[in-house]
């Protein structure tokens, strides 16, 4: 695991999907953006802090509730933004120029 994925565990949920979330930051893990290919994950940047319950939604779960990929997807992608917000805060990552 790297410092970013572990830095997930005990946060609040970034994707905070209404009647899917759980808001319990024990279950928070670091959910990888989908797409990377099989078997394969995107870099650490590119996730964000979900609970157990928004981890599976993201996964699976969205089809299955009559979600589609595109709101899936955005979902994810503005809890990426939170989450790399945090990242930026705690100093897990930084961007160019600054140090």
């Amino acid at each position: 695991m790297s410092k970013i994925t572990e830095s997930s565990r005990g946060q609040e949920c970034q994707v905070r999907e209404p009647g899917i979330c759980n808001g319990n930051p024990e279950t928070t893990v670091f959910a990888h953006l989908n797409g990377g290919g099989m078997g394969m994950k995107h870099s650490d940047l590119h996730g964000a802090d979900a609970c157990s319950n928004c981890h599976h939604w993201l996964d699976v779960g969205y089809a299955n509730l009559g979600y589609t990929k595109a709101s899936r997807d955005l979902a994810h992608y503005q809890a990426m933004v939170r989450t790399q917000k945090r990242l930026l805060k705690e100093g897990l990552i930084t961007l160019a120029g600054e140090a």
